[in-house]
């Protein structure tokens, strides 16, 4: 319990925080001549409100400690009757004030420390749309959630994880278009998960996925307010991790790796010729390689005449085979991309472009592997920087359909891109099949998919996703 004395109040709080260097107690004498002790850590509050909101009302206006609530011009206020309940709220930036012959302290809200500013995300781009982007305060990232969606059932959940570092967790849904299944699941997998520590939404990722082993992402997400509404909207719930600009989306759907934010700020024509296009980038940045290898390696009758004999000229002096040229090839593009997101932005581009240049033309020189070889995975690496999401499972998958392409021919391709598929289609986002619309088809759901529809055609939301209540109408149109 709080003691009485403001000296056992003191020792104690210095006893549970060590003596830290930053922790602040200041003690001084009301008007009422009542001792009084202000807690806090140094940083994270707003001193200037704490100056003339809290502490000169005391001091100058306090005639009695019962009318502190009416004294101060501070509207978050509780109060509390036990030591421990003091902890966390002097960690996460509130004030505790502790009055001379009173067991219980008042608890201010005057958190406030600097932000990065909001700007455009590095990694979504786009040409039409909102530019703002997430940054890591978890109350202003809902804030930004908040003021696209001005209703009254957008519902925020929190909750606390992490043993050390107690991080703030938040679900952002909106009740009634929710899919009640798929809320109650999420909300048992992460009451379930213990950890020391949760510094990103990354941590969270790896304990509530379905498949922790696959390379293939099944939660999404995004940087973008305007993307993380939209995906509500549709019934998923967003995931908001305190220090972290990445807000998390379940369930995830493989159509989403395609859909970009301006997609639906474009026209739809031009969306569905971007869609497409993805899709091929996508494809092409998987397969290409290992098919050109595995036409080099074992099926040379394929190649057309006059580029058989070309390519026959440039690598007579290469003294590696077609699935060695690749490989290093691929190392060398490897090694530059992480390179260039390593070092200085100022002259990261310069690097990369540099250094890529120079290897490409002095190993083609040197002889180490045939021109062909460089535009092959030139052209792969560049299709995977359209879709910079699926980063991880792309240069998984190049390896892959690689290594079966070099040993096996397209057999082999053959062979990789079936359990490719099949994978996909085994996998599910919290009970929702990865490869939905697909598998299992939906007509309606069809309608934003690879070819993209109008507005006023898309009513429905994804039946897969969202409750019963899958047409998007008003409430008021609901009940008539």
């Amino acid at each position: 319990m709080i003691s009485k004395s403001i000296e056992s109040n003191r020792e104690e709080i210095n006893r549970i925080f060590n003596e830290s260097s930053d922790l602040v107690l200041y003690e001084f004498n009301t008007l009422s001549e009542d001792r009084a002790l202000v807690v806090y850590i140094e940083g994270l509050i707003d001193n200037k409100v704490l100056n003339e909101d809290l502490l000169k009302p005391l001091i100058q206006d306090l005639i009695s400690p019962q009318d502190i609530l009416s004294t101060v011009f501070i509207s978050e206020t509780k109060k509390i009757s036990s030591i421990q309940e003091v902890i966390q709220p002097i960690t996460d930036g509130e004030v505790v004030l502790f009055i001379e012959n009173m067991e219980l302290a008042y608890i201010f809200d005057l958190n406030k420390w600097e932000n990065r500013a909001i700007t455009e995300p590095g990694t979504e781009r786009v040409v039409r749309g909102p530019k703002e982007g997430f940054i890591e305060d978890i109350k202003v990232n809902k804030v930004l959630i908040r003021r696209k969606v001005r209703n009254s059932k957008l519902v925020f959940e929190d909750y606390t994880l992490g043993v050390q570092t107690n991080t703030k967790i938040s679900l952002a849904y909106i009740n009634g278009i929710v899919k009640e299944e798929i809320l109650d699941e999420l909300r048992r997998r992460i009451q379930e998960i213990q950890i020391d520590s949760i510094l990103d939404t990354g941590y969270l990722e790896r304990y509530i996925e379905d498949a922790p082993r696959t390379v293939i992402c099944t939660i999404g997400h995004s940087e973008k307010p305007d993307v993380v509404v939209g995906k509500i909207l549709e019934g998923r719930i967003a995931i908001i991790c305190d220090g972290s600009p990445d807000v998390l989306t379940i369930p995830k759907v493989f159509i989403e790796n395609l859909q970009m934010a301006d997609d639906y700020y474009s026209r739809p024509q031009y969306a569905t010729f971007l869609r497409i296009l993805r899709l091929f980038a996508l494809i092409t940045s998987v397969v290409l390689p290992g098919f050109f290898v595995a036409l080099k390696t074992f099926h040379q009758e394929m190649i057309p005449a006059k580029l058989l004999v070309s390519m026959a000229k440039n690598i007579e002096e290469v003294p590696f085979t077609a699935l060695v040229e690749a490989l290093l090839m691929i190392l060398f593009f490897e090694l530059i991309k992480e390179s260039g997101l390593r070092i200085p932005n100022n002259i990261g581009t310069a690097v990369t472009v540099v250094s890529g240049i120079v290897l490409g033309q002095t190993a083609v020189q040197a002889g180490l592997v045939g021109p062909t070889m460089v535009i092959v995975i030139a052209i792969a690496g560049i299709s995977e920087f359209i879709i910079p999401s699926q980063r991880e499972m792309i240069v998984i998958y190049r390896l892959i359909i690689l290594l079966l392409g070099g040993f096996l021919g397209l057999y082999g391709i053959v062979c990789g891109i079936s359990i490719i598929l099949v994978h996909l289609i085994s996998l599910k986002s919290f009970g929702v099949p990865y490869m939905y619309p697909i598998a299992p088809y939906d007509k309606e759901g069809m309608k934003d998919f690879i070819f993209m529809r109008s507005v006023k055609e898309t009513n429905y939301r994804p039946r897969a996703l969202s409750n019963k209540k899958a047409v998007k109408r008003n409430e008021i149109y609901d009940k008539k």
